[in-house]
């Protein structure tokens, strides 16, 4: 009598067990591997996220857009002459290599005979107009910023390139979310176990505990995503008021998702590496070839006419190529003084933590909801499928085979 109690009180202990087992199998497969483990397209696993990691990408870049980024409105609020100002300490060097490299390369007979102090003349003018060149080149970024920056094709690189870190997006911000997956296995599964144990006991057929076992996987995955986000707007019932988990922490998950993007992805440093070597760069190049050709027509002075007739027009407009290349070529390096200006200028995290906590609750559930959207059938299957094994072996190794 008491091992038949026993075996019959095993069954909601083993159903709580394999609720919480295949919750958090579920969960795994959701985010791992990053990469396919197996024999395509056949056999093996990649996480779901993973897998389709441009299409969640684009997602969340459209949420992004739409909720949270303006990219206009973020670029105005950096001063074109501001990051000149954080840029000054490096002008003087970059106008002394820049003329040096110019001239010793395209006109070294007349540069070698040049007074000392006219070169010197040369480079202050270079270095005076830096700031110039540097100033009306971000305000002409700032006006043709949609032309010069693909903000989709930035984050999507960086997204698909390093899955871990589109993770850890979801992870960080759902954190809360998946640990109580991963209990709720616990109590539904003994919950369910209840009921089964009850109709084993009225009808003990073979088939109930593999039935049940695919009843507690599928159930409790469906019980537990349901939960997280539903219901939307929050409900009364016996007094109690009923909402998502993950609505009801709009405050928290709004300062910790801000946080990652203005840190971790919309960094000025990737904003800036974008518009270099993005795929909108020829237009970035142009805005910096029609500035650095105005600068150094101005910076020759009455000294063009002169280069001009010994070097040749068409050898002047090279010299201006030449300038051009130098000027990109040291962009990335000089304007790094000003990322932490700009960066602050942008606000970012302020500005998406404001505007996420300004959501309204279906808008809010868009930001983790992808992630369960994309195969939501197939992880409650994967589920069923781990509940039905376990109910198969613990008739097999508890009960006997019956």
């Amino acid at each position: 009598m008491h091992a038949d109690l026993f075996l019959y009180l095993s069954i909601p202990i083993t159903s709580a067990i394999v609720g919480w087992i295949t919750n958090v199998v579920a969960l795994k497969m959701t985010f791992y591997p990053l990469e396919f483990i197996g024999i395509k397209p056949v056999f093996g696993w990649q996480g779901i996220i993973p897998s389709k990691a441009e299409k969640m990408s684009r997602i969340s870049v459209d949420l992004w857009t739409t909720k949270l980024i303006d990219v206009k409105e973020m670029f105005s609020r950096i001063k074109p002459e501001s990051i000149a100002d954080e840029m000054r300490p490096e002008f003087d060097r970059i106008a002394k290599e820049l003329m040096e490299e110019v001239m010793e390369d395209q006109i070294p007979l007349i540069w070698s005979k040049t007074p000392q102090h006219a070169k010197q003349l040369m480079y202050s003018r270079m270095s005076r107009d830096l700031p110039l060149i540097i100033s009306d080149i971000m305000q002409d970024v700032k006006d043709n910023i949609e032309d010069v920056f693909d903000l989709e094709a930035m984050i999507v690189k960086r997204l698909t390139s390093d899955k871990a870190m589109m993770n850890e997006i979801f992870l960080k911000c759902g954190a809360e979310e998946f640990k109580f997956i991963e209990r709720s296995g616990l109590y539904f599964g003994f919950a369910f176990g209840l009921i089964q144990m009850s109709i084993w006991w009225i009808f003990p057929a073979w088939w109930i505990l593999p039935l049940f076992g695919l009843l507690v996987g599928y159930g409790t995955n469906w019980l537990a995503l349901k939960l997280i986000f539903a219901p939307i707007e929050a409900k009364k019932f016996l007094g109690m008021t009923f909402q998502g988990l993950f609505i009801k922490r709009q405050p928290e998950v709004s300062v910790e998702y801000a946080r990652i993007l203005a840190h971790d992805i919309l960094t000025f440093d990737r904003i800036f590496a974008a518009i270099i070597n993005g795929p909108t760069k020829d237009k970035f190049v142009a805005l910096i070839q029609k500035h650095t050709h105005k600068a150094i027509d101005d910076s020759m002075g009455l000294g063009k006419p002169m280069i001009s007739l010994f070097g040749g027009q068409e050898n002047f407009q090279h010299i201006k190529e030449i300038a051009s290349r130098k000027v990109i070529r040291e962009l990335p390096k000089s304007v790094r003084p000003a990322f932490d200006y700009a960066e602050e200028s942008m606000d970012l995290e302020n500005v998406m933590r404001t505007r996420m906590l300004n959501l309204n609750p279906p808008e809010f559930v868009g930001f983790l909801r992808p992630v369960f959207q994309e195969d939501e059938l197939k992880l409650i299957l994967v589920g069923a499928f781990l509940g039905c094994a376990a109910g198969v072996a613990q008739l097999v190794f508890v009960f006997g085979g019956w």
